[in-house]
């Protein structure tokens, strides 16, 4: 059973941070087995989560681009730091980040966010 407002402003919030194409393909791409998890995160992660105005967008990108390198998962990592541009995370904070990540999580994943972030921030014209 899931909560329509909270998945509809999940929505809208995931959309502004991923863009649009990215999420209607997620979504159009969805079937049986995975709309479930689809419809949960976006209501949960999106809605409830990215919904609570507390903080703002900025700050939980630059929130969640900690603790997605923490985690290495680097294909969020990645989506995540072009979300985190879109919501006005700068070069040198983004460099920040990556200096933190490699303090408490190690030198190679440091690296591995700074490669991807090379190539991110030349996608954007920033470097």
């Amino acid at each position: 059973m899931m909560d329509d407002s909270l998945f509809e402003k999940g929505l809208a919030k995931r959309k502004a941070t991923l863009g649009a194409e990215y999420v209607e393909n997620s979504l159009e791409k969805a079937d049986d087995f995975s709309m479930p998890f689809q419809e949960a995160m976006t209501a949960w992660c999106w809605g409830f989560g990215w919904g609570d105005e507390v903080i703002d967008v900025k700050t939980r990108s630059m929130m969640n681009l900690s603790m997605i390198g923490a985690l290495g998962k680097m294909h969020e990592w990645e989506l995540h730091l072009n979300g985190a541009i879109k919501n006005g995370v700068s070069k040198e904070e983004i460099r920040g980040i990556i200096h933190v990540i490699a303090i408490y999580c190690g030198v190679p994943q440091g690296v591995e966010c700074f490669r991807i972030a090379r190539k991110v921030l030349e996608e954007h014209d920033m470097l």
